[in-house]
């Protein structure tokens, strides 16, 4: 006769594993993803202020 399968638990285990490491693969990329993102957009706001404190600094010493 056909007896029922045993489960293999380690089976159970390993997928478990794999999709854990998964999950902490992404978001270790989501955490680069967005800090590259939040750091570039301050190093892109910083010539905007720095030139435009030139310019005041320029036009201060001009008029003076």
């Amino acid at each position: 006769m056909n007896e029922p399968r045993k489960k293999n638990p380690t089976f159970g285990i390993a997928v478990f594993i794999v999709i854990a490491v998964l999950l902490v693969i992404a978001t270790l990329l989501y955490n680069a993803i967005s800090g590259k993102r939040e750091f570039d957009r301050e190093n892109a706001e910083t010539p905007v202020v720095a030139s435009t404190a030139a310019a005041a600094a320029a036009a201060s010493g001009a008029s003076q």
